[in-house]
């Protein structure tokens, strides 16, 4: 049996270049796209080839980042025009095959596998994917083509922009197992700051190291990374047409100035909760798991968890459940950022277990007031608002799009 053949596809510095094909004026100066300091996110985004040569990284405060390029162009986001473009870049996927798995905007897996009679070998497929980028968009785009998709991502990042990189079974050790561990898909900061204590820092390392070390450490996880770096990754490119399995719905918001008392958490908290309910309804779903994420102003974070008394949409029930939580775990410290998640979902239609007392019967009611709120914003815009959030300082309207910024993803 041959080995699959599948490509994941990287828009070189998209929201930059997006903004520099947009913009002919803006094509051959340095430029990146910031939040708002006012919203405390004003922060490089995202930064052109021009940008990134001159040093400037994602995640420099403004004012560093014209420090190192003083003709930097500075702008905000402009999340409707990534959307067309990245809308236009998964067509374009699609003409080579229907196995497309998004992830983010600007990435993608194909499992090009049987359109080889068709277009070619994997390398000679990529070449024509970035071509075509090329001419019918004005962007560029890296090409990784391996057997999976671990190590096809990692192909697309070894050589950028617009670049093809081919890992096989042959050459993998050779091109990958030098790289840090933390490149690797699934390697976060915390996790390969533990790696690293265990002597444990490319991905060769990882491959090597002793598979009952890394469960006592980190679990089946310590498992599914040996096998990833080790090139045992199987998991298939699911079709554009499936979406994933949605295990959780959350929103996050960094306030615009901290959160320092009990009575400005209990605000957030439940416009957060709001936020999150609102798309459980949309989404069809109920939860039982709300948890909290707390970040303070030293960036330093926790999650707790709670259980409901039975599944839920309304948005009060979260919401209280999720200030319990808070309370319960703040130690007085102005925080910065605060998220509010529901889990462990099921389907609005899934059977529910009665309870002897009156938490049904609470349930039911406040279900029925956030589906007729619902129904009165959607029919007339928005127009009902909890009263206790109306003229708040700390809060902004945070969009669904904001979840497409890269260091969220």
């Amino acid at each position: 049996m041959s080995d699959r053949v599948i490509l994941h596809c990287d828009l070189n510095n998209f929201y930059a270049s997006a903004e520099c094909v947009s913009h002919d004026e803006w094509k051959g100066v340095p430029l990146a796209v910031c939040g708002d300091p006012s919203l405390r996110h004003g922060v490089v985004l995202a930064k052109n080839e021009i940008a990134k040569k001159a040093g400037i990284k994602t995640g420099d405060v403004i004012w560093q980042a014209k420090r190192k390029a003083p003709d930097l162009v500075v702008v905000p986001p402009h999340f409707e025009l990534y959307m067309t473009y990245s809308k236009q870049m998964f067509e374009l996927y699609n003409d080579f095959t229907d196995m497309v798995e998004p992830f983010g905007a600007d990435e993608c897996w194909l499992d090009v596998t049987g359109s080889q009679r068709l277009f070619g070998n994997g390398e000679t497929i990529a070449n024509k994917i970035r071509e075509r980028v090329k001419r019918e968009s004005g962007l560029t785009c890296s090409v990784g083509v391996s057997f999976n998709k671990v190590f096809a991502k990692l192909g697309s990042d070894l050589k950028k922009p617009d670049a093809t990189t081919v890992v096989t079974r042959k050459n993998f050790k050779e091109k990958l197992w030098g790289l840090k561990a933390s490149e690797m898909l699934m390697v976060g900061r915390k996790t390969f700051d533990k790696l690293q204590k265990l002597n444990i820092t490319t991905i060769g390392d990882l491959a090597r190291a002793d598979g009952k070390m890394l469960k006592n450490n980190f679990g089946v996880n310590g498992l599914m990374l040996k096998r990833y770096a080790s090139g045992e990754d199987n998991e298939p490119v699911r079709e554009a047409v499936k979406a994933r399995e949605i295990k959780s719905i959350g929103h996050g918001m960094t306030a615009v100035r901290d959160i320092e008392n009990v009575s400005d958490a209990r605000d957030l908290i439940f416009c957060l909760s709001e936020k999150v309910a609102a798309r459980m309804r949309k989404q069809g779903v109920r939860g039982s798991l709300v948890s909290v994420g707390m970040r303070d102003s030293a960036l330093f974070s926790i999650v707790r968890q709670r259980h409901l008394p039975m599944p839920t949409y309304s948005s009060d029930e979260i919401a209280e459940c999720a200030l319990k939580v808070f309370c319960d775990n703040w130690n007085g410290d102005p925080m910065r950022t605060v998220t509010v998640a529901v889990s462990k979902l099921e389907t609005v239609d899934t059977p529910v277990q009665i309870s002897f007392l009156d938490d049904n019967v609470r349930n039911e009611k406040l279900e029925r007031l956030d589906d007729t709120l619902d129904m009165l914003n959607k029919k007339y815009g928005n127009i009902v608002r909890r009263a206790s959030l109306l003229g708040k300082d700390f809060l902004y309207d945070k969009t669904d799009a904001e979840d497409f910024l890269p260091f969220q993803r």
